[in-house]
This record gives structure tokens, C-alpha cells and sequence, in this order.
């Protein structure tokens, strides 16, 4: 069986915030922007992967998504509990370096986890977690 990861989705709420984020910080490059009724849909991804592509979608853009989903979906947004991605590099500490010197919010700094992996957390301007593990 052949079979490859395409796209995840990530849930974003600023448009002009995700592109900041994740090509001037994270350097993606931006594939798609989909604007339609007053929502924006990013495809995202590493330049040197074009096979494998992060959508940002608004949150709410499901019509079958009742007000108070809505309601508890900005919440957790907001409380970085909706969205997480698992990223990898070959340099953890110094990609942790570079993003530490931009604005990037920091939710843990690069650590030897229990289980052999290390890594640090980030959050996007969504409230996303995107932990950023050595490759």
C-alpha cells in the first residue's frame, strides 16, 4: 500500500497573522490563499517539501457548525487546546535560537524528553501547538 500524508489542517483566525507566522517566521512558503465570503483559506509548507502542505482554515466555515460549537471552538482556540502539529528539524536548538529571537510565543523550551525525543512547543497566532522535535 502506498500511502502519504497530504495535508493536515490547522483551524487559524487572522489571515495576515498565519502568513507572518508561518512564512516570515517558520519560512513556508504560502501555496494557496483562498479568499471567499469573507473567510480565508492559506495552504502552507517547507519550500523543499512540495508534497506535504499545512491548510489554515476559519473555524467556522463548516455550515453544519451550530453558534455555540462555534462558541466553544473560539474558546479552546483561545486556550491553545483546539490544533497541534508535530514538526521536526535537523538543528532543534538552533531553530529554538532563531524563533526565540523573533516575537514567537514560547511554551516550552527545547527539552530531552522521557521517551528519547527532544524537542521545545510553540504556540501560532491561532493558539495552535506545534511542538518542534530533533529529526
Amino acid at each position: 500500500m502506498d500511502i502519504n500524508i497530504s495535508a493536515s489542517f490547522l483551524p487559524h483566525d487572522d489571515a495576515d497573522a498565519a502568513i507572518a507566522f508561518y512564512r516570515d517566521k517558520l519560512g513556508f512558503e504560502i501555496r494557496k490563499d483562498v479568499r471567499y465570503n469573507g473567510m480565508v483559506w492559506l495552504t502552507v509548507g517547507p519550500p523543499d517539501q512540495p508534497q506535504t502542505s499545512i491548510v489554515l482554515h476559519p473555524p467556522g466555515a463548516d455550515p453544519g457548525i451550530t453558534a455555540d460549537e462555534r462558541r466553544v471552538i473560539t474558546e479552546m482556540m483561545a486556550k491553545g487546546t483546539y490544533g497541534g502539529l508535530l514538526l521536526a528539524t535537523k538543528d532543534v536548538d538552533g531553530t529554538f535560537e532563531r524563533l526565540q529571537a523573533t516575537d514567537i510565543d514560547i511554551v516550552q523550551e527545547p527539552t530531552d524528553q522521557p521517551y528519547g525525543i527532544r524537542d521545545f512547543a510553540v504556540r501560532d497566532p491561532a493558539g495552535n501547538l506545534l511542538r518542534i522535535q530533533q529529526a
